[in-house]
């Protein structure tokens, strides 16, 4: 049965939950403990039961020291099994985005598949289960505006206002 954690940061409260092979979702912050476990059943095919480990509490401090501007990397393991093959190929070219940078979806299109794989690509980034440590937030549109994100524009724009990268966009 997988384990989650639910607590609060300095944006809001914030949700992780694990299986047996790492952490499998992240629940973005929000503004009540009750929809960030709310996320975190709809994140899950079973139930979820609420406690604490190693790699739990290991990944909330990763998180926490993350939007406090203290760490910019994340060494937590990850379980990706619960996406497609081309979903996870997606998001380990994800993890290859650096702090600090930003790409587009034809930038990650052109590494899974070519071009004509953008609107695939879009909704494999829209279904990361675990954004900030697979940093979807950094992929924009080709011509440098915001694009989409699952948990929010504004939460797009303060995670990249937290990593300078804000002003590189277009203002729409």
């Amino acid at each position: 049965m997988p384990r989650a954690m639910i607590f609060f940061s300095p944006w809001g409260w914030m949700g992780i939950s694990e299986s047996s092979k790492g952490i499998h979702a992240i629940v973005l912050p929000k503004r009540s403990k009750r929809a960030v476990e709310s996320d975190l059943r709809a994140q899950s095919s079973e139930p979820v039961q609420q406690g604490e480990s190693a790699r739990l509490e290991a990944a909330r401090h990763q998180l926490l020291d993350y939007l406090a501007g203290k760490r910019n990397t994340f060494d937590v393991p990850l379980d990706l099994s619960r996406g497609t093959s081309f979903q996870r190929h997606v998001w380990r070219t994800l993890r290859r985005v650096p702090y600090g940078k930003l790409r587009s979806y034809q930038w990650i299109a052109a590494r899974v598949g070519g071009p004509h794989y953008a609107r695939a690509v879009g909704n494999a980034v829209g279904a990361n289960p675990l954004p900030i440590v697979v940093p979807c937030h950094r992929i924009v549109a080709h011509d440098a505006s915001l694009g989409g994100f699952s948990g929010g524009l504004s939460m797009k724009r303060k995670l990249l206002s937290l990593e300078g990268t804000l002003p590189q966009l277009q203002r729409r």
